[in-house]
């Protein structure tokens, strides 16, 4: 578990993170060819995915929902729908159930998740079609998980650094201990890869990813 600190302090400095123009550059470079190309690969998963999904939930093939991005802008996410239709009125009656500190919402038992739900949860396969918002500049393939609007109302100075860069699709949260710890440690672990970010620790990143697809972590 990872050593609580004191969230009033700011860890980073964004006048030097905005000045990696190289970095990001390269960054949004590789996002670009690599979603796309992804995209065409993974065509026949996705076809197959929304068929399994329509056949299970008689329902909506994608979820939308708006999360914050660098600086705090709002954007529309996208993901395979893993849970029933009505899933965001559900929520308000298990909030008292939640199992993590802090603004975030996990419940491993979840009875809002479909059957075919909780196996592209389990593989992150649910997060495929986030490779539109790659390509569309939103998000990147590494970087920090997208908050929603009601968890970043919640943040302390000390969290929102973890706004400073653009979100990911995975990142050394999500490619390591994803939910096996809470809010705070997560937010720990982004600070963390903003420090560390390099494209060669972008790319361990992301081939650890496709491990867990392979190798399913502690994703629920």
């Amino acid at each position: 578990m990872i050593q609580k600190i004191n969230t009033e302090l700011i860890r980073l400095d964004k006048d030097k993170i905005d000045k990696r123009y190289f970095y990001r550059f390269f960054k949004r470079l590789f996002d670009s060819l690599a979603s796309g190309t992804a995209l065409i690969i993974l065509s026949p998963v996705f076809l197959i995915i929304s068929l399994l999904i329509y056949i299970n939930g008689q329902g909506p093939i994608f979820y939308s929902q708006i999360r914050i991005g660098r600086d705090g802008k709002p954007f529309k996410m996208y993901k395979f729908r893993s849970m029933v239709t009505n899933a965001d009125e559900l929520l308000r009656n298990l909030r008292s159930q939640n199992e993590v500190d802090g603004p975030m919402f996990k419940m491993k038992e979840d009875p809002r998740i479909t059957k075919i739900g909780k196996f592209i949860r389990k593989t992150s396969i649910d997060e495929f079609p986030q490779l539109f918002n790659v390509l569309l500049g939103q998000m990147s393939l590494v970087g920090p998980r997208p908050p929603l609007k009601g968890e970043v109302t919640e943040y302390s100075p000390y969290d929102k650094q973890r706004l400073w860069v653009v979100p990911g699709c995975t990142g050394l949260w999500q490619a390591t201990e994803r939910n096996n710890v809470g809010f705070h440690d997560m937010v720990e672990l982004d600070i963390e890869y903003i420090e560390k970010s390099n494209f060669f620790f972008d790319l361990y990143l992301m081939f650890k990813t496709v491990k867990i697809i392979l190798m399913p972590n502690g994703a629920y």
